[in-house]
């Protein structure tokens, strides 16, 4: 039996721990395996003898439909359930009773439980910042997970969150899972610099649901994983994704200062020499310092002439930064300032005119938007409220799915710029819109 005997031996693994607690014979506990797989929509199936060896450490991995399903059964990670057992009462062991909650990480995740999902990868992305350094992958492995991240990070800004966050996660979990096991140090390095990128991503992500705690958490993990990976351009492009959360948060002086700190590591040759230039002007304009705003536009570009691609640009993706986001970006600087709304304006309508195709390589929908945004507050300035609608438009008409945190502020922004405007019909028309618009972000329906 699983479960059996007051006198058994100890149990080897949390897997046998809690199988024990449930009191079956393994060929009930696989039975039920199998009905929780098709309940899920998983294709898998697990003998009573392979979850036996499972559970007493014989076998220290499993594929991820495995996983993915013992996951749903137990509650809990498939790299807890293989490892050692969990004192009684020590939190993260899952009480029998608990054994059923409805917690999976679909291909396609479902939009209802994907902030309950940002929340848990934060809570594993602690766990393993904790450990890290109490560290066999083979080549081959390597390979397969560089591919996934490659995939991933071309896919975030052009896919809404929903439909990859589920293979994000996932990914996080088996690339620390390597990770607390033994490796080679040239193979840790290389996994340590795939972690980082999936931790920058899940920062990414939970900045974009809207939760500053587990993006903070996440880019911690990204930077340590850059430190145990001794790789400068991670280094750097950790601290612009740190940069541009604490911006959104309306954080511009820690923003300024995870742009700046970023500055030294950039210093080796990629494009992340010019997005933390460009990253520290927005901040530098949020505090109204026009001159020092200017001064580090004119840094990011003189910046081009050095900027070399690294390992982080080969990915490609949101792992590299260039000419359409840097036109985005000094648009959305100059909108700060309203002695600079004319080029302002003009930086916006290059942006727009080079996001209209989004066959391209730099396309994102969270950066299209928000060049429409810019636009759209340049023209109040002007006093063009038809025109401000008109740039707005495509923003107001995204789907819920796609209202992220930064676009959903920028929205926000184009209302603050509509209050100080005179007060006409067509301005109380557009606010009403924005308000509406910002009701349904993706954060607010999967509460």
């Amino acid at each position: 039996m699983a479960g059996g005997a007051d006198r058994q031996p100890a149990a080897r693994t949390m897997l046998e721990q809690l199988l024990r607690g449930r009191d079956q014979t393994y060929e009930e506990a696989a039975a039920d395996f199998d009905t929780i797989a098709r309940s899920i929509g998983e294709r898998a199936s697990i003998t009573p003898r392979h979850l036996r060896r499972l559970a007493s450490g014989e076998r220290e991995s499993t594929n991820p439909t495995t996983r993915r399903v013992l996951q749903q059964m137990f509650d809990a990670s498939a790299s807890m359930l293989l490892g050692p057992p969990q004192p009684h009462g020590k939190s993260g062991l899952v009480p029998p009773d608990a054994l059923q909650a409805d917690i999976t990480i679909p291909r396609v995740l479902s939009i209802d439980n994907a902030k309950e999902l940002v929340v848990m990868a934060a809570d594993r992305a602690r766990q393993f910042t904790i450990l890290a350094g109490q560290s066999m992958v083979n080549d081959v492995a390597i390979e397969q997970l560089y591919e996934d991240v490659r995939q991933l990070a071309i896919d975030y800004p052009r896919t809404p969150l929903p439909a990859i966050l589920g293979r994000l996660v996932e990914l996080q979990d088996l690339a620390f899972t390597i990770l607390e096991g033994r490796n080679s140090p040239s193979h840790a390095r290389q996994v340590y610099f795939l972690a980082g990128i999936t931790s920058g991503l899940l920062a990414k992500a939970s900045h974009d649901m809207a939760d500053s705690r587990s993006a903070a958490v996440q880019a911690r993990s990204a930077f340590v994983c850059a430190e145990q990976a001794d790789h400068n351009g991670l280094r750097a492009w950790v601290r612009g994704l740190q940069a541009l959360v604490a911006y959104w948060a309306g954080r511009p002086k820690e923003s300024l200062r995870y742009a700046q700190s970023g500055t030294e590591f950039a210093a080796t040759g990629s494009t992340a020499a010019i997005w933390l230039p460009v990253s520290e002007a927005r901040a530098w304009a949020v505090l109204g310092n026009a001159d020092d705003a200017r001064s580090a536009l004119t840094r990011a570009e003189d910046a081009w002439d050095g900027a070399g691609r690294d390992e982080l640009d080969e990915i490609g993706g949101i792992c590299t930064f260039g000419r359409t986001r840097q036109l985005y970006y000094s648009a959305d600087t100059l909108a700060w300032l309203p002695s600079e709304m004319e080029e302002a304006e003009r930086y916006a309508i290059q942006a727009v005119q080079a996001y209209q195709d989004d066959t391209g390589p730099e396309w994102a929908f969270g950066d299209q938007a928000g060049s429409h945004a810019d636009l759209a507050v340049a023209r109040i300035f002007r006093g063009e409220i038809a025109g401000a609608a008109e740039a707005l438009a495509p923003v107001i008409a995204l789907p819920s799915g796609q209202r992220n945190n930064g676009i959903v502020a920028s929205a926000q922004r184009v209302r603050d710029a509509l209050v100080k405007a005179p007060p006409s019909r067509d301005s109380s028309q557009l606010q009403d819109e924005i308000e509406m618009f910002s009701r349904i972000p993706v954060a607010s329906i999967t509460k």
